[in-house]
């Protein structure tokens, strides 16, 4: 009887050594699969445990609105959406035609206030020069004829006394009427020496009056003098407003950053506190990443946090936490939500957190979606 050195075929005709073959491999692929499951989910499990984690943050930074303080047409427009400025760059023209003429016309009042109040000092210098010696001379005649009257009285007074003894001296026929009638003369010259003197020192005060008066004329000019003053310094007020709005009319950069959107082309009339351009700095940006209120106990001030950029599956940014939000998001909405019929629905609600990262060759835009994974301390 003839002996078999092959094994028969199994049903389906594969051999016995391949069967088994084809379960190892089997076994090892669902013992592999089985491993990576588990490894998987151990470093699920520890990273939740070592990470808050947010799937819906954005990068952020401060969009600046541009707009005009002034009403005007515009008439460049030297930016182009995208382009890089730099502090005080241009951004938009306003036409300053009818604003430079109006400075002129300040600025040509203000010159001719000066150099009317130069030609009043001028007056007031030679009213000063004029009056000044004519008013020492009338005040000097005005002391002498006093003087000179005080003589005169004191001689009337001699002579009134003398002429009244005389007068009893005459009854008593002690004296002659010549001699009285002499006396008497002397007595009227006296008297009017006395009213000559009166009528000088009258002339005198009068010319120290008309003499004060001129002086007195400095004083109303020095009172218009100090009224241009005031017109002078109401026209500066005027002329610094007008080179302000003429200083608005070019509109400036404020930082360095990218425009973003251009509302306005050249031609157009703009109001005042119309929006002209948003604009961002690409170097001043940061993660808000809005977490949970039931894990904001594990994020602190400084921890680290890891970002992945959406649109850059490959690129991971390391970041930090400079702010915690002090209110939850709802508290932000424009509409309330009431609940008019009593019934409640706990819905767990979310705070901001702010996360400072640096910027990448200029890849990292405000409003991509990243992935935040934050490092927890734990205590």
């Amino acid at each position: 009887m003839q002996s078999t050195t092959q094994a028969a075929p199994l049903e389906g005709g594969l051999p016995h050594g391949q069967s088994r073959l084809r379960r190892s491999i089997g076994r090892a692929l669902f013992v592999a699969a089985v491993a990576v499951g588990v490894a998987g989910l151990i470093y699920w499990v520890y990273g939740r445990y070592t990470n808050v984690v947010v799937y819906d943050a954005r990068i952020k930074a401060d969009m600046i609105m541009i707009s005009s303080r002034i009403d005007g047409w515009v008439t460049e427009v030297p930016v182009s959406e995208g382009g890089k400025l730099t502090a005080g760059q241009p951004l938009v023209m306003i036409d300053h035609r009818y604003s430079t003429l109006h400075l002129r016309e300040i600025d040509a009042q203000r010159n001719s206030m000066q150099a009317e109040r130069q030609r009043i000092q001028a007056e007031v210098h030679m009213i000063d020069q004029q009056t000044s010696g004519r008013y020492d001379a009338s005040l000097a005649a005005l002391n002498a004829t006093k003087a000179a009257k005080a003589g005169v009285d004191s001689e009337l007074e001699q002579i009134s006394s003398d002429f009244k003894r005389a007068e009893s001296l005459l009854q008593k026929k002690v004296i002659s009427r010549q001699r009285w009638e002499s006396l008497r003369t002397s007595y009227r010259i006296a008297g009017q020496l006395v009213l000559k003197a009166e009528a000088d020192v009258a002339q005198a005060n009068a010319a120290v009056i008309e003499a004060q008066a001129d002086r007195q004329r400095m004083d109303v000019l020095q009172g218009r003098v100090a009224s241009l003053r005031f017109d002078e310094e109401r026209l500066k007020t005027q002329y610094e407003r007008q080179q302000l709005d003429l200083s608005d009319r070019i509109i400036k950069a404020p930082n360095p950053g990218i425009v973003d959107r251009i509302f306005i082309d050249p031609g157009e009339y703009v109001a005042r506190g119309q929006r002209l351009l948003l604009l961002h700095d690409p170097s001043v940006i940061w993660v808000e990443a809005n977490v949970k209120e039931t894990d904001i106990r594990d994020v602190k001030l400084g921890a680290k946090a890891k970002i992945g950029i959406d649109a850059y599956p490959d690129l991971k940014v390391i970041g930090e936490v400079v702010r915690i939000g002090n209110a939850a998001t709802n508290q932000f909405a424009l509409l309330p939500s009431p609940n008019p019929s009593g019934s409640f629905t706990k819905i767990t609600q979310r705070l901001p957190v702010k996360i400072a990262i640096p910027q990448v060759n200029d890849l990292l835009r405000p409003g991509m979606m990243v992935e935040v994974e934050i490092a927890i301390t734990r205590d």
